[in-house]
């Protein structure tokens, strides 16, 4: 086999392995950490109240249950609202315990989706729906609020009392699929409702509670306790799951060749830890050093690429 020159071979070869490397690190599978489509085979009866059926508690007084073919082809959905709370009551919260440790589980990125649909009121008064996530202490940590008077959709951080719009409106009577992505090894999260982005890059928490996953709850705060509107929030396909990180991914670049050796640079995410092999044959891989990227890229210079007539290097992650 006839080889080309040191310099031209060196980095096509070093970044198709890097690559490799990379590759071998892929994510698993999601894990589904709960899912329920609220049909008769999970326990849910139609015409009955959604509090008690399938582990799901509540909080407050109004309306709740389980109803069928609201969204077509899609069997029995759950709905909150519609039916006035007890006098003075101005909310009524409902949830099902997920109690999930996402950094202690190795699963940091969790995400929740779940199919809506904000019902519009026809007597004449508007409520807010919410979904709230909190953490299993009982801290919230955020919320997605939607506001039936103005359709307009916000969100809500905790130590925060004011609700930020987020710029995107919904349509009473529509169904949507919300999705909300959670990366709790960092700290933050992001929303779309359909095709519309609500919310990016949002902290989970502002006052440093723990990051972990209590539950994600049906919320509908009442505007007027003496004139609740008879609107609901209709869902489906409540789903949770959780997911690894990706691999942090690197590049390796043949920085040039002198009388000291040959010189490296393995660029990738910061604090990752990556080491560079070296072999003449492609068989057998001699490594040669070991660091941890500190902000963008780390150099390393080959004393045995000064002499060698051919030389082939690899950057592989390493714990």
């Amino acid at each position: 086999m006839k080889f080309i020159g040191p310099k031209s071979f060196l980095l096509a070869v070093a970044l198709m392995l890097a690559a490799l490397a990379a590759s071998s690190s892929a994510q698993a599978a999601a894990t589904n950490v709960y899912l329920t489509r609220f049909e008769l085979g999970e326990g849910y009866t139609n015409n009955t109240d959604l509090v008690g059926s399938g582990g799901w508690i509540s909080s407050g007084s109004g309306g709740n249950g389980i109803v069928t073919n609201f969204i077509p082809g899609q069997g029995q959905q759950a709905y909150i609202g519609f039916s006035a709370p007890n006098p003075g009551d101005d909310q009524l919260v409902v949830w099902r315990p997920i109690n999930y440790n996402p950094i202690a589980a190795g699963r940091p990125l969790v995400n929740f989706s779940v199919q809506m649909n904000v019902v519009d009121s026809s007597n004449t008064n508007y409520d807010n729906f919410r979904w709230s996530v909190y953490n299993t202490q009982g801290n919230r940590l955020f919320a997605l609020d939607f506001d039936n008077y103005y359709t307009e959709v916000s969100h809500l951080l905790d130590g925060a009392n004011t609700l930020v719009p987020t710029g995107v409106y919904f349509a009473p009577n529509s169904n949507y699929v919300l999705n909300v992505s959670m990366n709790f090894a960092s700290n933050r999260w992001s929303a779309t409702l359909g095709s519309a982005l609500i919310a990016t890059n949002q902290p989970i928490t502002t006052v440093g509670a723990p990051l972990n996953l209590g539950d994600i709850d049906a919320v509908w705060l009442v505007f007027a306790t003496n004139a609740p509107g008879n609107n609901y929030l209709l869902f489906d396909n409540y789903q949770i799951t959780a997911d690894t990180l990706a691999a942090p991914t690197a590049q390796m670049q043949f920085l040039g060749h002198n009388g000291s050796g040959a010189t490296l640079r393995v660029s990738g995410s910061a604090n990752s830890r990556w080491a560079v092999d070296a072999t003449t044959n492609l068989v057998t891989w001699t490594a040669l050093k070991t660091n941890t990227i500190a902000t963008t890229y780390f150099d390393h210079t080959d004393p045995a690429g000064a002499t060698l007539q051919r030389r082939f290097y690899r950057a592989r992650l390493v714990p």
